[in-house]
């Protein structure tokens, strides 16, 4: 279902943490977009002329190396902005939806104006950034700093973001590639967690019964 204006208004207030006036500035250049689930949002090379708020779903960046081995950059979820900003740039990777996702898309000198002339919207922005560099630096921190199995493990911990349950259940693939590592490594380290009963999947979701265990695995 897509979203109306209103509702379009408060999904912006929230994340920008902005005044009616604010958001509705806003609203005024985001475009509400939805893609289905596996759909391409942007290719690896292409021009990039738009920016994106995430509503609600979650997307997939994946860089692609020259002999075609893919690798996991990022995913972002609900609240979070990501594309070109401040100007028109290239996509340095593959965006898509992991999940059906509801977006509110933008073109990029349009948002920079806006920040530019209103503190509020310009405070904001700033909170979203700072938070897309914090979660990279800890990306990174855990692909230097973590085993293959921590890798994954820290993986389903952020896919599940303080729930028990994921739905729908990750794909292995999946998993691998956040994570970084191969798909056999990540589907020994889901049969150890489901061997101790730490998790439990089906073809609907994978339920975590021991979160705190979990967490101790992460190393």
């Amino acid at each position: 279902m897509s979203l109306d204006f209103e509702s379009q208004i408060e999904a912006i207030g929230a994340i920008f943490r902005c005044d009616r006036q604010s958001a509705e500035s806003l609203a005024r250049v985001l475009i509400p977009q939805r893609l289905a689930t596996k759909d391409i949002l942007a290719r690896q090379g292409e021009p990039s002329h738009n920016c994106w708020l995430v509503i609600d779903g979650a997307l997939r960046v994946e860089t692609y190396g020259l002999e075609g081995q893919r690798q996991q950059v990022a995913q972002h979820g609900p609240g979070e902005f990501f594309g070109a900003y401040p100007a028109a740039t290239v996509h340095r990777a593959e965006i898509s939806a992991l999940l059906d996702c509801q977006l509110l898309c933008a073109e990029a000198p349009k948002i920079a104006e806006l920040v530019a002339g209103n503190v509020q919207i310009a405070a904001g922005m700033a909170r979203l950034l700072a938070r897309q560099l914090d979660r990279a630096l800890d990306r990174m921190v855990t692909r230097m700093t973590y085993s293959a199995a921590g890798r994954v493990y820290a993986e389903l911990v952020a896919l599940a973001d303080g729930r028990d349950r994921i739905v729908p259940a990750p794909r292995v693939t999946t998993l691998a590639l956040g994570a970084n590592t191969t798909r056999e490594t990540a589907s020994r380290a889901i049969a150890a967690l489901i061997r101790r009963g730490i998790i439990s999947r089906d073809d609907e979701q994978l339920t975590i019964h021991a979160p705190r265990m979990l967490a101790e695995l992460i190393c």
